[in-house]
């Protein structure tokens, strides 16, 4: 992840532009794509384009496949770079992007009728949310020096958009399991109300940070996305506790809650999408600085393509067809911004690539 004063996630580890390209420095981040490439798949058959859904399913589930053999590879080669990533405040909840990729396969596992597999992407997602979210606490308890709020950034809410992600996943299974649904049911509930309270206690964090400190445009990253991805995804995992069985009365009886707290959500994305533009335009535009490719990028992406589901099933839930107007539109916008991501990406790799010597 970004530092809040450095311009590159490259600087933020010490690296060079060459070095980026190694094993040893495989960001996690880069599950960020996978989760680009999976929600624009899940959006497309939202809205009925299935060959591009199809399209989108095969590039996510293979880079989500060869992104967990080079992460393996670097924990087996590399275990002191890794254990550096998990220990560094501002980069260890990059890691929750595995969280929210793993359960974006399994949607698109279970939607192709995958249902044993993506039980089991939800166990692997689950177990890796347990083990991150208590460290990544920990590390900000009792490793982090920085005892002010200059340390906070959009990318901590990586974390709620992985717990989210759980509660997608979760209650798309549920059905699957027989008789322990209803406690996949319950299982999910929690989790969103525990996103719910984490994204509350982040994103005040957050505001304060950007709004009465100094704001460089160096703070200013793609990460900043995550602010509304994050908040899309929960009004998109509130929509899927409407609309699915709960299996339980307890449960059935917070439906009016959860309607009201998924278009308050839902509402809060739509708010910070403008604001998001500003954001960028200062900081290209009025600050002249220039844009150009890194990991992160894909983080912006991905908000988008939640941005666009979300509206589609509250549409759906609610039964108010200009959300799936909305929808559509904002499903393009996500592709465009994918495509041009992905020639920039390609373009980078090609140009930093080692040239044989004459």
């Amino acid at each position: 992840m970004n530092e809040a004063a450095r311009p590159t996630e490259a600087s933020d580890r010490g690296q060079g532009p060459r070095e980026v390209l190694s094993l040893q420095g495989l960001h996690p981040g880069n599950f960020a794509g996978v989760m680009a490439s999976g929600i624009l798949s899940i959006g497309f058959d939202t809205l009925q384009f299935p060959v591009l859904a199809a399209v989108m399913a095969v590039l996510s589930i293979a880079a989500w496949v060869l992104l967990l053999v080079l992460s393996a590879l670097r924990l087996l080669r590399h275990a002191a770079a890794v254990r550096v990533d998990l220990l560094n405040p501002r980069m260890v909840f990059s890691y929750f992007t595995l969280v929210a990729a793993t359960s974006i396969v399994g949607l698109l596992l279970h939607a192709h009728g995958q249902a044993r597999m993506a039980i089991a992407c939800w166990a692997l997602a689950f177990t890796a949310w347990c083990l991150l979210l208590y460290l990544a606490f920990s590390v900000l308890t009792f490793l982090t020096h920085e005892h002010n709020v200059n340390i906070v950034h959009g990318g901590w809410l990586i974390a709620i958009v992985g717990t989210q992600s759980l509660v997608l996943l979760g209650a798309r299974i549920a059905p699957d399991l027989g008789p322990w649904a209803m406690y996949m049911m319950v299982e999910v509930h929690m989790l969103w109300g525990l996103g719910l309270c984490l994204y509350g206690i982040f994103v005040t964090l957050f505001c304060y940070r950007i709004f009465f400190l100094t704001l460089k445009p160096q703070d200013i990253s793609p990460l900043l996305w995550v602010i509304m991805g994050a908040a899309a995804i929960t009004a998109n995992a509130g929509t899927t506790l409407i609309i699915e069985d709960p299996r339980l009365p307890f449960l059935a009886a917070q439906r009016p809650f959860i309607d009201g707290v998924t278009l308050m959500v839902w509402a809060w994305a739509t708010w910070w999408i403008p604001m998001l533009f500003i954001f960028g335009l200062w900081k290209h535009v009025a600050n002249r600085v220039p844009l150009s490719y890194e990991p992160a990028l894909w983080s912006a992406v991905f908000p988008l393509g939640m941005y666009a589901v979300a509206s589609a099933r509250l549409g759906l839930a609610a039964e108010f067809p200009p959300l799936q107007w909305i929808s559509h539109g904002m499903i393009w916008v996500a592709l465009a911004a994918w495509t041009l991501l992905l020639g920039s990406m390609i373009r980078r790799l090609l140009r930093l690539r080692p040239r044989p010597p004459r």
